[in-house]
């Protein structure tokens, strides 16, 4: 029965492919993504083992080591495979995660698992996050084994169980089975390929550093009593009182050495009068920093790069229709620039609040489930108050400059600059034992396509999957072939 409704689902989804004009993808990275795509890897659950199944006998047949990593939930697992090298030079790794985040099937215009092409696009999710960046990954790699290319180093490729959240990602992968990943730098997901209104591609960001997610809980108290006689302290009106002064609170612009480097870009290739805001965001004069931030802040995802945000995303109170609770929870998560300290950001929304009987507490950093660790995030046991911050990348590595390089040649009209990720990443599992990692989503997108990622009708160009793989492929030969 299990192997009829499988082909059953496939029957379905082919059948959706075709109402929808899908067509076959000749390119392979194309090819590879549509495959994964098909592998519905929502987290949670996850299934990650079967992107594990679906690649281990490609990069077998080429010769790769391949290990199958399984953790405690047999759903899960990681797929690391090695092309060994001569070992003159340590390993490089590019990691990529299987899980995907859900979706709401009823708004997409395809079937999000189907996997198919519609006008020279791969439609599905993960087209962006991150199946897209694995297809590029893998077919680059592949391509080492294929061209039978000599060696100085090994190159080791990795596909991730619970990024997206959940208890078994790359944290416990490398505390269990540090050695199969350890190496001397790491390419993961991260900075952008943006393209303009023509189709030209405006800059490439590499990312050097992620903010770190970090949840905090909000707590006010008042005096539990009959719903009847209501009490000046109840503590839902107090909580919904201290969340509005969050509401109106802006942090303060804050920049680091990367977003400098990464504005001065935009400076370079945006229009005049945008060029000049960027410009005045660099400046030392705080007027002309305020009125850009107001600009520039216009676009959610710069106005991410320059603070630390704060979403309030939860909130729990009472247990009956009759009683007044004697406390109101609100989950906030917030995402803190390199370097900051989540005690004492807690304690700066205390003071915006201003409520002595308003408390916060920092929890996990978790962007998934409660309870669940966070990609990137220290060993079990760590408390996050006093989690270690890690340390952003060089830019002075060999497979940073071979990014750049290789960046260039592709897009040669393109500025090219260090960036830090609005959002986080697993790479802390590597940075944070010092192994320089740097983040790329490797395809030129749009704004309209990174608008739906995580949301509906995600999907990439089968012409920037091409040029993403050979810009890795470039990258990979600079770093690790023999010259």
């Amino acid at each position: 029965m299990g192997k009829l409704r499988g082909c059953a689902i496939v029957v379905c989804a082919a059948g959706l492919a075709a109402r929808a004009g899908a067509q076959a993808s000749p390119e392979p990275t194309a090819a590879l993504l549509t495959e994964l795509i098909r592998v519905n890897t929502s987290n949670p659950p996850g299934n990650e083992a079967g992107i594990a199944m679906l690649l281990a006998p490609r990069f077998k047949a080429l010769g790769f080591e391949v290990d199958i990593v399984r953790t405690p939930d047999s759903a899960k697992a990681h797929f690391i495979a090695r092309l060994r090298g001569d070992g003159s030079k340590r390993p490089v790794l590019l990691a990529a995660h299987a899980d995907v985040v859900g979706v709401e099937r009823e708004k997409w215009t395809t079937e999000p698992f189907a996997g198919v092409v519609v006008d020279g696009r791969v439609f599905g999710r993960g087209a962006i996050d991150f199946k897209g960046g694995m297809a590029v990954f893998a077919r680059a790699v592949l391509m080492l084994a294929e061209k039978k290319v000599p060696l100085s180093r090994d190159v080791i490729f990795v596909a991730e169980a619970d990024e997206e959240g959940g208890r078994y990602g790359v944290n416990w992968l490398a505390r269990d089975h540090w050695p199969k990943i350890d190496a001397e730098f790491a390419l993961n997901e991260g900075g952008w390929i943006m393209k303009r209104a023509d189709g030209r591609v405006r800059y490439v960001s590499i990312s050097t550093a992620d903010k770190s997610s970090v949840t905090y809980t909000v707590t006010a108290t008042g005096t539990s009593t009959h719903a009847s006689m209501p009490l000046p302290d109840n503590a839902i009106f107090r909580l919904s009182r201290a969340m509005a002064k969050l509401a109106d609170y802006e942090t303060p612009v804050s920049l680091t050495a990367s977003t400098r480097q990464f504005f001065a870009a935009l400076g370079k290739t945006s229009a005049p009068s945008m060029a000049q805001h960027f410009r005045d965001l660099l400046a030392d004069d705080p007027t002309l920093v305020r009125r850009a931030d107001i600009e520039i802040s216009k676009d959610p995802l710069l106005h991410a790069l320059v603070r630390n945000t704060i979403a309030p995303v939860m909130l729990n109170a009472g247990f009956r229709s009759n009683v007044i609770p004697g406390s109101a929870d609100a989950t906030i998560n917030a995402r803190l620039l390199p370097g900051v300290d989540r005690a004492a950001f807690a304690r700066e929304l205390e003071r915006v609040m201003g409520d002595s009987m308003v408390h916060v507490r920092v929890g996990s950093n978790a962007p998934g489930a409660v309870g669940a660790p966070a990609a990137g995030a220290p060993p079990a046991g760590t408390p996050a108050a006093a989690a270690p911050a890690s340390l952003p990348s060089s830019e002075n590595t060999e497979l940073y400059q071979a990014l750049v390089k290789s960046a260039r040649v592709q897009w040669p009209e393109a500025e090219v600059t260090p960036y830090l990720f609005q959002a986080g990443t697993d790479a802390g599992a590597w940075r944070s034992r010092g192994v320089p990692v740097y983040g790329i989503y490797p395809y030129p997108i749009d704004a309209d396509e990174l608008s739906r990622m995580h949301g509906n009708d995600e999907r990439v160009s089968v012409e920037s999957l091409k040029q993403g793989t050979e810009m890795i492929f470039r990258v990979l030969m600079e770093v690790a072939g023999k010259r």
